[in-house]
């Protein structure tokens, strides 16, 4: 039998959670981006989705690196996640800016 990790399971636990609640307003930001057709709601819709791709990203890089390299890469991980959670509010803000 495999032995999993606890860390793992709750990396996947999390990103699992975030996939779903970063979808849905993904998914609700585009809805609302159709019925208006406003820049600002596809620049939110944007921001959104960068942020729930780069958690997503973040939290697969982590099992990988944990699982194939021993935890020698594991600041990559918190790197690319990071830098895309950053992006994604900055064109969230963006969002808001523009008129």
């Amino acid at each position: 039998m495999v032995h999993i990790p606890s860390s793992q399971i709750g990396i996947v636990v999390t990103k699992t959670l975030i996939l779903i609640m970063g979808g849905l307003i993904t998914y609700f930001s585009y809805q609302a981006y159709s019925r208006t057709g406003t820049k600002q709601h596809w620049w939110l819709t944007l921001g959104f989705g960068v942020i729930t791709v780069g958690a997503i990203l973040g939290g697969m890089l982590d099992l990988v690196v944990e699982t194939y390299f021993a935890g020698d890469l594991l600041y990559t991980s918190v790197f690319v996640s990071s830098a895309m959670t950053a992006a994604g509010l900055g064109v969230i803000l963006y969002s808001l800016y523009t008129r």
